[in-house]
């Protein structure tokens, strides 16, 4: 929950300054190399909501263009009056150009290009990159940066964490390739899950049991305890881990065709090493069509129905095992039933009224559950759990 609590923190304030590090982007892309080494060949990649003078994004896409095979290379920065924190001391790389303009940095947008050897050592790198002013801030919403977003192939970046949902689907309005990083909060967003559930996006290679680090403006105010894992890490400093970031695209990998090894709902009853499955087994909803399955190494493999299995879950999904055909929110309308006002009895023994299990997955129990939050409409006993993705076994045809 310290995860949660930090990114969400970050977004409440809109404090959108995190910055990725070389060594994620370089792991992540290696994967689709290893899958498919053509899958960036040829191909214009766009860097957008960018800092190019030192983004890392821009360092690793410059440094390996001739690796990678690509065509064209743009990166485009925000201005630094549209960004919350202002901060800024232009670069020695911009002061030192003939076109920089000390009224037009702190307003302008920037962008980097990179298609050529033009200072003729005979290779394409980082000390290619030409750059100018944009017309206007960077907004990936402007017109300007649309019309880049047409020409690119691929959308690579870290967006904004308060812009995701928009950012998504301004990329998928223009039908582009897009590799970018988000947290694994956004999987439930109306705007992401259709999405996520018609197989147009899927999680990258690096997923949620990864630790990803993060560089911050100087003197962010951030958890203690973060900032301990990212030096023990080996980054000191200004950084902070979220641990629940995680990297969304709709580019193919090969972990995304590894099928789970499951085994039947009898010998998952027998062998897990969950102990409250065990007591429990594979309970029914109450108001939705399916089984509960709390735990992703105890999906059965001889179930044909549909089953609610964590977020999580799609950290490991496989299209060729699986289909996804729902998730337990509200605004999904998946639901087969509404409750009136019930009653919560929380841990502590607090009694509160509430309409709290319209919000996700009910289970109706037989008895009052020990050391769990509860809930009663009348004389019958509820339990709510987390967040569901509900899926079925694909058919072999």
């Amino acid at each position: 929950m310290a995860n949660n609590t930090n990114l969400g923190a970050a977004k409440a304030a809109k404090n959108d300054e995190f910055y990725t590090q070389y060594a994620d982007i370089q792991k992540e892309v290696n994967a689709y190399l290893e899958y498919n080494p053509d899958t960036f060949r040829d191909k214009t990649v766009l860097l957008p909501c960018d800092d190019p003078e030192w983004s890392n994004f821009t360092r690793f896409f410059a440094q390996n263009f001739e690796r990678l095979g690509l065509k064209r290379l743009i990166s485009t920065s925000y201005a630094v009056e549209s960004k919350k924190y202002k901060d800024y001391q232009p670069t020695l790389f911009e002061t030192e150009s003939p076109w920089f303009d000390a009224d037009k940095t702190r307003i302008k947008g920037k962008i980097f290009e990179l298609t050529r050897d033009t200072n003729q050592n005979g290779r394409i790198d980082i000390d290619d990159l030409e750059w100018h002013y944009l017309e206007g801030d960077g907004d990936f919403r402007s017109k300007e940066v649309c019309q880049l977003r047409d020409e690119a192939d691929i959308i690579v970046t870290n967006p904004p964490f308060s812009l995701f949902r928009e950012f998504v689907d301004w990329i998928m309005e223009a039908e582009k390739g897009l590799l970018i990083i988000g947290n694994q909060n956004s999987i439930t967003y109306k705007e992401i899950f259709p999405f996520i559930m018609e197989n147009k996006l899927w999680l990258g290679v690096t997923g949620f049991s990864s630790d990803m680090v993060f560089g911050v403006p100087k003197g962010t105010d951030v958890d203690p305890k973060d900032k301990a894992k990212a030096a023990r890490l080996g980054y000191v400093g200004d950084f902070t881990r979220l641990g629940n970031s995680c990297w969304f695209t709709n580019l193919d990998h090969g972990r995304r065709h590894q099928p789970l090894q499951l085994m039947s709902m009898k010998d998952n009853l027998r062998y897990s090493r969950h102990k409250d499955f065990q007591a429990e087994g594979y309970l029914p909803y109450d108001n939705y069509d399916g089984i509960n399955v709390g735990y992703n190494d105890v999906i059965p493999n001889d179930y044909n129905g549909k089953m609610g299995v964590p977020i999580t879950f799609l950290d490991r999904y496989c299209p060729e095992q699986f289909e996804i055909v729902g998730i337990s929110k509200t605004w999904f309308g998946f639901a087969t039933k509404v409750y009136p006002e019930q009653l919560q009895h929380s841990k502590d023994g607090k009694v509160t009224r509430v309409t709290k299990l319209n919000d996700g997955p009910v289970i109706k129990l037989d008895t009052v559950p020990v050391g769990e939050t509860y809930y009663t409409i009348g004389e019958t006993l509820y339990k709510q759990e987390y967040a569901r993705i509900f899926i079925r076994k694909k058919q072999q045809s």
